[in-house]
């Protein structure tokens, strides 16, 4: 593994994407239970996407964890898909761990609710619940959530608002295999903003594949931009950054 530090953010480049997922689940969980050790509660966040697949798995394998004392969030889902659809990110989380384990409380995104007054609805949970951990991705185009870079705003005023979903936003899912064509994907979402993720107090956010590696250098390397929302992370102390080879290129 190769570990780097740019600007704030802690950067860990495994040796295979199970290396990775097996580091960032191991940091996750000891982190919570030494945050358990001073907090009655904790809020943690969750990213849902294949890129989470080994994170959410190693976290499971930790049997001490007291997940009766953590509460569950979702940061962006899709409006338009049906309640069952199984590319619906409340549904993903759900098996693949919202309904592994005992969670204190489990907050979803209601995408069938009306959308602004859901968005509302929802900062009103964030505000009250803030949060201690977020565990996230990086798009192909450097989102983080949906904010894309059309409609990231590092200093948005909203802690969740409905937004488009621009076109390699919508093809990434169809590379991920979730939808079989992009005609099938939806345009619109509700997401966390880019201030709702970054009130975390730490942040740890997974990134495999070579689909990632331009995003990731754009992230590391450029400009800290809405260009590549993502980059917002090199200025956010308590984040780390776990890459496999593909997604780390040549950029460490």
């Amino acid at each position: 593994m190769k570990y780097a530090k740019i600007d704030e953010l802690q950067i860990y480049a495994a040796d295979s994407r199970e290396e990775m997922g097996r580091i960032s689940g191991q940091d996750v969980a000891a982190h919570i239970k030494i945050l358990l050790q001073g907090k009655e509660e904790l809020n943690v966040m969750f990213a849902a996407a294949p890129s989470q697949n080994e994170i959410l798995a190693e976290l499971l394998l930790d049997t001490e964890i007291d997940w009766s004392r953590i509460n569950a969030f979702h940061m962006d889902e899709y409006l338009g898909l049906p309640e069952e659809a199984p590319q619906r990110f409340g549904n993903f989380l759900r098996e693949h761990i919202f309904g592994k384990v005992p969670f204190r409380q489990i907050y979803y995104i209601d995408s069938s609710a009306e959308p602004e007054k859901e968005c509302r609805r929802y900062e009103g949970i964030l505000r009250s619940h803030p949060m201690d951990i977020c565990i996230l991705g990086v798009g192909e185009n450097g989102h983080l959530a949906f904010n894309d870079p059309a409609v990231a705003d590092f200093a948005d005023m909203r802690l969740v608002k409905k937004v488009e979903l621009d076109d390699t936003c919508r093809q990434q899912q169809v590379n991920d295999g979730c939808f079989d064509s992009i005609d099938q994907v939806p345009k619109t979402a509700l997401t966390v903003t880019i201030p709702g993720l970054t009130r975390a107090k730490a942040m740890f956010c997974v990134v495999p594949t070579k689909n990632k590696a331009e995003a990731v250098k754009n992230m590391l390397t450029g400009k800290v931009d809405v260009l590549c929302p993502a980059s917002i992370l090199r200025k956010k102390a308590g984040a780390k950054l776990y890459l496999d080879p593909a997604a780390a290129g040549d950029v460490l």
